[in-house]
């Protein structure tokens, strides 16, 4: 015979859940406690066996086993009726709030074996807060109400280092930043044209020749920010002749992009900038230009947690056409 007293950690009291083999006695199984309730309210075997969908005799060996478990009868039966005694009209009293309390055990544990519970940690680029890091926020949260989902800006390169080390859960980066210990999940393609001010003379023009833009002042992002970005959108430039005149603004994240409002200089830059820009500005696509790549960052060693982020991401991708098909 196994023994305790007191509660433990749970604030259970050990001895309600002390198992003698000697002939004590054991919690009986749902099922049978819920054939128990059934029959409790239909006080009719007939009725409650139908009810349940199955046989008659099948619930009564069920009921006797009840009663032999607990040690206590629980009906008094009859040809024409069934009533409870004082034992069974107490468990048919206090059952169905022990049985909702153990169902909601039994999803807690589903939750979060899905992914469902728990804090999550997001790290994003700058770049992608305007429109695509809200939105996976935004899902994972309506998705998964259990989430506690958090999501801060951090510069480029020190997301993957991040994820590798566990400081935050999840990153979402502009291009395939380099980094040990992670997995990156391509996202988001988005085409590659310029900002311009509204009144630029290229403006008129619904795509913009590479040769043509860099007859321009460009302004590129800062590399010590982004350096695959910086050097992805340098690159477009390569071949045009004469060398284009490059600079990097003076203040790394300028809401009002006040230098492109000079009618001159024009910045490299996704379509999702078109979401963001101020007023006065415009942006067109640059005519052959390959695509920007957004990519979830998640840890090599995934937890149910980070399965379903990246489950969520896919289907999110999938909905706003993020990735051609």
């Amino acid at each position: 015979m196994m023994c305790g007293r007191g509660k433990d950690r749970y604030g259970i009291d050990s001895e309600r859940i002390v198992i003698n083999r000697q002939g004590g006695h054991v919690a009986p199984d749902t099922v049978s406690l819920r054939y128990f309730l059934v029959l409790a309210q239909e006080l009719n075997f007939t009725r409650a066996a139908a009810r349940i969908g199955i046989a008659q005799p099948a619930l009564s060996a069920r009921m006797r086993r009840l009663e032999a478990e607990l040690g206590t009868a629980l009906l008094v039966r009859n040809t024409r009726s069934v009533v409870l005694t004082t034992a069974g009209a107490a468990l048919a009293e206090s059952a169905p709030p022990a049985l909702a309390a153990l169902d909601r055990a039994w999803d807690t544990a589903r939750s979060a074996a899905a992914g469902e519970l728990g804090t999550l940690r997001i790290g994003y680029s700058l770049s992608t807060g305007a429109e695509t890091a809200p939105a996976l926020v935004d899902r994972l949260i309506r998705s998964s109400p259990g989430l506690e989902v958090g999501a801060v800006p951090m510069a480029t390169p020190e997301i993957s280092p991040a994820v590798a080390d566990g400081r935050i859960d999840a990153g979402i980066t502009r291009g395939e930043q380099p980094g040990r210990g992670v997995r990156r999940f391509l996202l988001r393609r988005a085409r590659i044209g310029v900002q311009l001010a509204q009144h630029h003379p290229l403006a008129e023009h619904p795509e913009i020749e590479i040769a043509d833009a860099a007859a321009y002042p460009l302004r590129l992002p800062d590399r010590a920010a982004n350096p695959v970005i910086h050097d992805q959108l340098s690159a477009l430039f390569r071949d045009t002749r004469p060398p284009p005149r490059f600079h990097t603004p003076a203040v790394s994240f300028d809401m009002s992009q006040r230098d492109l409002h000079d009618g001159v200089t024009l910045a490299p830059a996704g379509e999702a900038a078109v979401t963001t820009q101020p007023a006065g500005l415009t942006w067109r696509p640059l005519r052959g230009a390959p695509s920007l790549t957004i990519h979830l960052v998640l840890p090599r060693e995934q937890s149910p947690l980070h399965r379903r982020i990246r489950a969520v991401a896919k289907t999110l991708a999938h909905e706003l056409h993020w990735l051609p098909d």
